[in-house]
């Protein structure tokens, strides 16, 4: 691959046979931060088959701007939360903008919040604490928690067990293995896949989605990273979740119009979107 190739988008692929959602992705990161701009890139998404997106914050002027774009665009959902990598400093003024922005009608989902022990950027007692508050506020708001999970798996868990799980969680950019897998579908979660999900070598990973029952399965994409096979490494965009569409479907052995349509019932009873493809 070339460096000019590294840098350019996939091509868009040929339209899905039945609409989908983007179950995460962050369009202001991807250059959208303008109405026209959000527009342009939901066109592009349409032309694959992608109808509607979750734009989810990781900071206060993410989750601003997510609940702003939100209204711009009827095909344009907000999550709003302080990702775990970010709580060092989250207090009292930090969490009442949150929680008033959770109130938006567009905001449909808590997150993305939970735990991160790759990245050395906030004390694990900030970021655990900051879990239980989010996990608190998707009770008080009634809406989905959406989870960042990267090695920490067993405290996630030990952690919703603990104060006791809102009525909808989903594992963002799901990480696990299939005994995990297990351990979150008993639990009644959603699991949303992305891009690292078609990569040939992540075996572990390609058969927890295999167990994942339709109605806890979710795609997604996590623009601008995380793009899919055969296009890994190059920037990703809301689009880009029919690949992975394709991918699963294939692995699943089930049909992709088939495939398509469950995922779709799923976001649109996970973060109750209505029946309207958006389209």
């Amino acid at each position: 691959m070339t460096d000019r190739q590294v840098k350019e988008l996939p091509p868009v692929p040929d339209r899905l046979p039945a609409p989908v959602v983007d179950a995460h992705t962050h369009l202001d990161a991807c250059g959208a931060t303008t109405p026209e701009q959000v527009a342009e890139m939901l066109d592009r998404a349409n032309a694959a088959g992608v109808s509607r997106v979750i734009t989810v914050a990781d900071d206060l002027d993410a989750a601003r701007w997510a609940a702003e774009a939100s209204t711009w665009d009827p095909r344009v959902f907000a999550a709003v939360a302080v990702h775990p990598t970010r709580t060092a400093q989250f207090g009292d003024a930090e969490k009442a903008e949150i929680e008033k922005l959770a109130a938006g009608e567009r905001v449909v989902a808590i997150g993305e919040t939970g735990l991160d022990y790759y990245w050395d950027y906030s004390p694990p007692e900030a970021q655990q604490a900051a879990f239980r508050w989010h996990i608190e506020l998707s009770k008080r708001a009634g809406k989905p928690l959406m989870i960042h999970d990267r090695d920490a798996h067993d405290d996630i868990l030990k952690i919703l067990d603990e104060v006791g799980a809102p009525s909808t969680v989903v594992f963002h950019c799901f990480s696990g293995d299939a005994e995990f897998a297990r351990k979150c579908v008993d639990r009644g979660f959603v699991l949303s896949f992305a891009g690292p999900v078609t990569f040939r070598n992540a075996r572990a990973l390609r058969e927890a989605a295999v167990l994942v029952p339709s109605d806890q399965l979710l795609i997604e994409t996590d623009a601008p990273f995380l793009t899919p096979h055969p296009f890994r490494g190059r920037p990703n965009e809301p689009y880009c979740v029919a690949y992975t569409a394709r991918d699963l479907a294939t692995l699943r052995g089930e049909d992709v119009n088939d495939f398509c349509a469950a995922v779709t019932r799923t976001a649109q009873r996970v973060f109750d979107l209505g029946d309207s493809n958006g389209a």
